[in-house]
């Protein structure tokens, strides 16, 4: 931590970015929000940043106390990054942001990470719309997988394989959608319809198409900045 920048600043909003105000960092935490990733991973979803400049930010997270590692059991054995308890508390700072920045002018033409969509999908996430509705979907997206319940106007989602308490259900999902992040992005947030999208064979769904619809309908398009 010698020579770290800070602010010098009191206020707790500068003593929030003394640790986490460096490029990445935020970011790093929107990829461990769902839990655990490899190094691998974690390039995968930040695309943009070097191996190296990556690899100091998740050092000095964990110097901070936000990020830790960690040796996952068999049969895997991977070592893997995850958030601590204080790391977590950065979820509701995370996203808020992304309820802010969603409404700001689109900057980038990049693709989104699986989890910077999962992020999406809750900070759009209508509660009226919702309303009694009581769902599960199981979301495939590229190589990760996800399971989204919807209930008591909540969304909540899990990363398959991380928690199988929280993954694991009795009952079979409403709706399996399986494409890449770019084609649910597209059929959530874009223009294109999820029966062309099945057409293209960009898309697979199982369940009725009914369930597939409400899902869809469930995330509003965020209104621009005045």
């Amino acid at each position: 931590m010698a020579g770290k920048r800070s602010y010098q600043d009191p206020c707790g909003v500068a003593r929030a970015l003394d640790l986490v105000g460096e490029r990445w960092a935020l970011l790093i935490a929107r990829e461990l929000l769902l839990g655990p990733k490899r190094f691998t991973d974690l390039r995968a979803g930040l695309p943009t940043a070097s191996q190296n400049v990556l690899a100091q930010r998740l050092r000095d997270l964990e110097d901070t106390g936000l990020v830790r590692r960690r040796k996952l059991g068999p049969p895997a054995g991977a070592w893997v990054y995850e958030l601590t308890g204080r790391g977590r508390g950065l979820e509701p700072v995370l996203v808020a942001l992304a309820t802010w920045g969603s409404r700001q002018p689109m900057t980038s033409a990049g693709d989104l990470s699986a989890d910077a969509l999962i992020l999406a999908l809750r900070t759009t996430f209508d509660s009226a719309v919702a309303g009694p509705l009581r769902a599960t979907y199981r979301l495939a997206l590229d190589d990760d997988r996800y399971l989204a319940r919807v209930a008591d106007g909540r969304l909540d989602v899990a990363r398959a394989g991380q928690d199988e308490a929280a993954t694991r259900t009795v009952e079979p999902p409403d709706a399996t959608l399986t494409s890449s992040v770019g084609t649910l992005r597209a059929v959530v947030f874009g223009d294109l319809d999820p029966a062309e999208a099945e057409r293209r064979g960009v898309l697979r769904t199982e369940g009725e198409r009914a369930s597939v619809a409400r899902f869809v309908a469930l995330f509003a398009r965020p209104a621009p900045a005045e």
